[in-house]
């Protein structure tokens, strides 16, 4: 049974400079709660007891975010606002969020590798801090999850892209005929040229993997960016273990890109009562 999870957020997040100097981009807000606490909420649906956080020298307010505010409560106490104090003392109960950092952002596959230890002998998931999703029927993570415990293997997760978007991505290749959600894979392709692209199915920011891939991250050499990616060590891994791609079942918000954030920020605005009224005026109003 899967309990542990790793979430990398180490990253400079250069697509939203300025404000990302001062400003973890996963503290970047969706209303009123930070795009991190829904990441962070899909693994404690999912079942997720422990969470390693990687986080960079300058990611401490991260860590106060999940931590309490014992001055901040103490005063919402003493004004009788018990709805707010709820709130803040509240945030991811119900799982152990732990700290690590990543001394140098080298890459996707070295920030997980800093995993390492306290993942142990345990498969383990993985949900990057860029990928927002909203389960069909339950959470993105969850549906890998069930995924793994079907094929007791390394499961993808991906989402089909247009042919001209999968530079963007690590990009699978069926190893037969694609056959349900659940596919065997060939081997993967981190970022290829679009005229190269094997397929439209696109790691899309979920992985459940066993700890198998440590042994292959330590000794990975830097690949596209001349970072460590993590696409290239599972690639590699293929020759000892299978490696499934799942296609994740809801909706996905990129939320390092500008546009799908501001859409993740309407359609989260849209879902509460207290300002879809009004919020649904504006967005007419605009339209015209």
């Amino acid at each position: 049974m899967i309990k542990k999870a790793v979430i990398p957020a180490a990253g400079y997040g250069t697509r939203f400079l300025p404000i990302t100097k001062a400003l973890p981009k996963e503290l970047l807000p969706i209303i009123d709660h930070p795009t991190i606490e829904y990441i962070v909420n899909e693994a404690i649906e999912s079942g997720i007891t422990d969470i390693l956080l990687i986080v960079s020298s300058n990611k401490n307010a991260i860590i106060d975010y999940f931590d309490y505010n014992l001055e901040l409560e103490t005063i919402l106490l003493s004004k009788n606002k018990l709805e707010e104090y709820g709130i803040i003392r509240n945030i991811a109960q119900g799982v152990n969020i732990h700290y690590i950092r990543q001394r140098e952002q080298l890459g996707l596959g070295h920030a997980v590798l800093q995993a390492e230890a306290f993942i142990g002998n345990d498969p383990f998931a993985i949900l990057l801090g860029d990928d927002m999703y909203v389960g069909k029927d339950k959470p993105a993570i969850r549906q890998m999850m069930d995924a793994y415990n079907e094929v007791h293997t390394n499961v993808l997760g991906t989402i089909e892209v247009d042919y001209k978007d999968t530079y963007k991505y690590g990009i699978c290749i069926p190893k037969g005929k694609k056959e349900g959600k659940l596919t065997e894979l060939k081997g993967v392709v981190e970022k290829p040229k679009v005229e190269d692209a094997p397929s439209r199915s696109a790691i899309g920011g979920r992985y459940v993997l066993t700890p198998t891939i440590f042994k292959y991250l330590k000794n990975q050499t830097r690949g596209a960016g001349n970072e460590i990616q993590l696409t290239d060590a599972i690639l590699r891994m293929m020759d000892e273990e299978k490696v499934y791609s799942y296609d994740i079942e809801g909706k996905r918000y990129d939320v390092g890109n500008k546009v799908d954030y501001i859409e993740a920020i309407l359609d989260f605005g849209l879902q509460k009562p207290e300002i879809k009224e009004e919020l649904q005026k504006l967005i007419n109003k605009k339209s015209k």
